[in-house]
């Protein structure tokens, strides 16, 4: 009896400390007048997305409209305080004029307990990250992207293939797009970072590909272990709670250092990722780190997660809009044959990328469908934020204070785009400049600590398209839940009900 009663009141003293220290949090915006969301006990302003009843995107952006004439808004990430800014002036000194006093994002790895994600660029903070950034930044340069160009473009053309042979039976082929192009990705990624060759549409459970989907999978136990980890560090560093499953750290550990003793074995060299940090173990310099087997890892990993499941979520999202938007596939098959019929079948990198119309609908669905919906920031040095409204004081951040911009709700928001859910190419042809403005436009981030894989990302996903709508004719999939919603059930940026694409032949017995 004495047992349960202990429990009933140990409840009841963490649930009455709970309120107490939400109370005391609430002041940190009320006293300072800025306008926020009340929130619950223990959950914050999370309960709604932890609890799966509104979409996470969805979630933040009706957080971003809590005062639309503030400068910037809070909320309560559980019981941490957040600062969210609106202001495209004050967005570009927080990610570019005062960068160094915004140098680190917020962790929801430690470094020791995770070291596969806890030591990834991601996460690593101060002058460690800029070594690293520094040593990993040359493997993303056009120069470093050419050689890797013609692995994406084999990659693309087997898939393209692959939807052909399928076609040949069948007037209509229905596809899940995202398992589709999560595959192609995997391909491109393996041989790009890994010098691996997986053919994962046909060879579907290669293990790479499995644990892969297994490591990036947010729609179960990985998006808890996303939140608890992130919200609450120090309770789940007690629990022994890892963010990645020790048999995918283990798998890409060995992976990696088979790889790297193989070649210092042989001699082998590629035009990878994993070249590029061997050869770091060469530098004299101190400012770039020599990274050890673990870091190697680390970082290869990041690579990976951060372009497995985001590029072929770009894909996806690409494809739909062009499946349902007929004019714009219809001057993107103009624009892919002519440069189809110049080129004599073999693009070349500048090729792809000179393709104006290409670029825009990339353009237009990157700002719909943001890869990096939400960009986090931690206070580093004291910041003085000016007074959220007329009336109010300014406002000083702390070194751990923690704030968050919405790149969904800003690249939504009609103040800044006309007619925002619509989905219009051509805005990013006729005034670039002001649609691509860099405090507004973000989705790979900004700045110093901008998602340092962007091009790569971009040029994948060009290449995809090209070879895709060069055979095929995309339509919409009755398997498709319309209108478009996102999905509650996944922290990423996912349609409800999944991607499903519907696939015509377009060219018969093309030697490509």
């Amino acid at each position: 009896m004495e047992y349960y009663i202990s429990i009933i009141l140990t409840v009841i003293i963490v649930g009455l400390m709970a309120i107490l220290y939400l109370v005391k949090n609430e002041n940190y915006f009320k006293k300072h007048g800025i306008p926020y969301e009340t929130p619950l006990p223990i959950f914050g302003n999370m309960f709604q997305t932890l609890f799966r009843i509104t979409p996470h995107m969805d979630r933040v952006r009706n957080f971003y409209y809590i005062n639309p004439e503030a400068k910037y808004v809070g909320f309560y990430d559980f019981n941490s305080p957040v600062i969210m800014i609106r202001d495209p002036e004050l967005i570009k000194n927080i990610t570019l004029k005062y960068f160094d006093h915004f140098v680190d994002h917020r962790a929801f790895a430690d470094p020791i307990q995770d070291p596969l994600m806890g030591n990834n660029l991601f996460l690593l903070r101060g002058n460690h990250w800029r070594g690293v950034r520094s040593l990993l930044s040359p493997a993303f340069t056009p120069s470093k992207l050419k050689p890797m160009f013609k692995f994406m473009m084999e990659c693309s053309r087997d898939l393209a293939n692959y939807m052909v042979e399928q076609m040949q039976t069948q007037k209509t082929l229905t596809i899940n797009s995202k398992d589709a192009f999560t595959r192609y990705t995997n391909d491109v990624i393996a041989t790009c970072a890994f010098g691996l060759n997986v053919n994962s549409t046909r060879n579907p459970l290669n293990e790479f590909y499995v644990l892969g989907r297994k490591a990036t999978n947010f729609e179960g136990l990985l998006s808890l272990k996303f939140f608890l980890v992130s919200s609450f560090p120090k309770i789940s560093k007690i629990l022994n709670i890892k963010f990645m499953d020790e048999k995918i750290e283990n798998y890409f550990h060995k992976l990696v250092s088979d790889t790297v003793a193989l070649r210092d074995e042989k001699g082998i060299s590629r035009p990878d990722m994993i070249q590029l940090m061997m050869e770091s173990r060469k530098n004299i310099h101190n400012e770039i780190p020599n990274l050890t087997l673990q870091e190697m890892t680390s970082q290869a990993f990041v690579f990976f997660f951060g372009g497995f499941d985001t590029s072929s979520s770009l894909m996806c999202f690409l494809a739909h809009e062009i499946s349902i938007n007929p004019e714009v596939q219809a001057k993107l098959h103009d624009e892919i044959d002519e440069v189809h019929k110049k080129y004599n079948g073999e693009p070349s990198y500048e090729a792809i990328n000179s393709m104006q119309y290409l670029d825009a609908v990339v353009n237009e669905t990157l700002r719909l469908y943001p890869v990096a919906g939400i960009l986090d920031r931690m206070c580093t040095k004291k910041f003085e934020l000016p007074p959220t409204l007329p009336g109010t004081k300014p406002f000083e951040l702390q070194p751990g204070d923690i704030i968050m911009i919405s790149v969904y709700a800003l690249q939504t928001d009609a103040k800044y785009y006309p007619d925002p859910d619509k989905f219009i190419p051509e805005r990013f042809i006729e005034d670039p400049r002001k649609n691509l403005n860099s405090s507004i436009y973000m989705p790979f981030g900004n700045g110093p600590r901008m998602c340092i894989g962007y091009r790569f990302a971009l040029i994948e996903t060009k290449v995809l398209i090209y070879y895709l709508m060069l055979k095929c004719i995309l339509k919409p999939s009755k398997k498709m839940i319309f209108p478009l919603r996102f999905s509650a059930s996944s922290f990423p940026i996912l349609p409800k009900g999944g991607f499903w694409l519907d696939l015509q032949p377009r060219i018969v017995n093309d030697k490509l």
